[in-house]
């Protein structure tokens, strides 16, 4: 078979994985079930659940079989890794709704037909009628509180309070790599680097119940050169839904990355040959935006389709001038046109306050129509709207059509 973990290291997704040689061989030798976790806190994915899609749909191209896990059940708690407060507590109802919306998501990226087809579970069948003491007994015996408290999930969370309740998340993430062992033959866990206690839980979980072929990796989280997450915006995640995220504004995230960013995204999120990755992160200066500018197709049609992709991709040249259906651009219809231009900026998400507004403006950041604005006390006005609409501009990449 394909070394496949060989390729995933090539292109930059491995981070850290367990049993390293052991892996190597499975893989090469065998189909091999995996699964990945997805807890349905909100009713889309956001591209951070990307890069786990991109990299369970190429285990499946190499012949390996998918287990998409819904965390209905774990969901009602919440993951303390990577956060300083607790989690929103959500209903079942919300959590079935989210579920459900995800479910439709997840079945556009990876296949659930032929050989390896994929499955999709959710544990809230089998967790919600867990019986506590039989599972302490039997589950619950098998960690120590020395080992759970030092690692990452759980230290940086012990001076801002950690409840028992959060505790118990590990336990049960971890008896879900335990159950899919068990029930499907699941041999292996994948998940953001973040989620590596986690995933290690599991893996040792099955391996101290008595069988050796229980297995973990971690992919790189996508973060800019700074080290931050990518996929935040003005108006907060980069989601998959294009109610949440539209198609024009998820375009041009990737369109206006950095440069320094290009091959990592090009790797990560695109099917497009390393050959090809390698020629277009090596382009400079303005030719690395033919680069940006693949990108942002590329990743668009995999998430919202190719048509999307097309206009989206047309609406970002008519804003420089080359044509294309300005109907495309991100738009928000006015109640009342006579607003002032503060409000136009925040109410748009080009500026996440007033405050910010007005620093743009004093940088001379904000065209209406091509036309600078530098008074902070501006009114727009029915001359503003010649054509119906009127388009605000933040530098030369960010705009906004204003409808009447």
């Amino acid at each position: 078979m394909t070394d496949i973990i060989t390729e995933l290291e090539s292109r930059g997704y491995i981070e850290q994985l367990t049993h390293e040689k052991e892996m190597r061989e499975l893989f090469q030798k065998e189909s091999v079930r995996f699964y990945i976790g997805i807890d349905p806190t909100a009713d889309s994915m956001h591209i951070g659940h990307f890069v786990a899609l991109m990299v369970a749909s190429r285990l499946q191209k190499a012949g390996h079989r998918p287990i998409i896990l819904m965390g209905g059940g774990t969901a009602a708690i919440g993951d303390p890794s990577g956060r300083t407060d607790m989690r929103q507590m959500l209903t079942r109802e919300q959590l079935d709704q989210n579920v459900s919306a995800i479910k439709k998501q997840a079945e556009r990226f990876v296949s659930f037909e032929g050989e390896n087809a994929a499955i999709i579970v959710n544990n809230k069948d089998w967790l919600l009628d867990l019986n506590y003491i039989d599972f302490m007994r039997d589950i619950g015996s098998k960690f120590t509180i020395s080992r759970m408290l030092a690692q990452e999930c759980y230290k940086t969370r012990l001076e801002t309070g950690l409840t028992f309740f959060e505790m118990g998340y590990l336990l049960l993430q971890s008896y879900d790599f335990l159950y899919l062992h068990d029930k499907y033959d699941c041999k292996m866990q994948i998940g953001g680097n973040d989620q590596w206690s986690n995933i290690i839980g599991g893996v040792e979980l099955i391996r101290k119940i008595g069988t050796e072929d229980s297995y973990g990796l971690t992919f790189k989280l996508l973060t800019t050169a700074e080290g931050k997450k990518m996929g935040k915006t003005a108006k907060g995640a980069l989601w998959l839904n294009p109610e949440r995220t539209s198609p024009y504004e998820f375009y041009q995230y990737w369109r206006n990355i950095g440069d320094t960013e290009v091959r990592k995204v090009l790797s990560l999120l695109t099917f497009l040959p390393m050959e090809e990755v390698d020629r277009l992160s090596s382009l400079k200066d303005e030719k690395i935006n033919e680069a940006k500018k693949i990108a942002a197709y590329e990743i668009t049609k995999l998430i919202h389709g190719e048509e999307e992709a097309k206009k989206a991709e047309e609406a970002a040249e008519a804003l420089f001038g080359n044509g294309g259906n300005i109907q495309n651009m991100p738009s928000t219809k006015l109640e009342n046109i006579n607003i002032s231009i503060l409000d136009a900026i925040v109410m748009t998400g080009i500026a996440p306050s007033k405050g910010q507004a007005k620093i743009l403006i004093s940088q001379g950041g904000i065209t209406l129509n091509d036309n600078k604005i530098d008074d902070i006390t501006y009114v727009l006005a029915e001359e503003d709207f010649k054509e119906g609409y009127a388009i605000l501009k933040k530098g030369k990449k960010v705009f906004h059509k204003l409808e009447k």
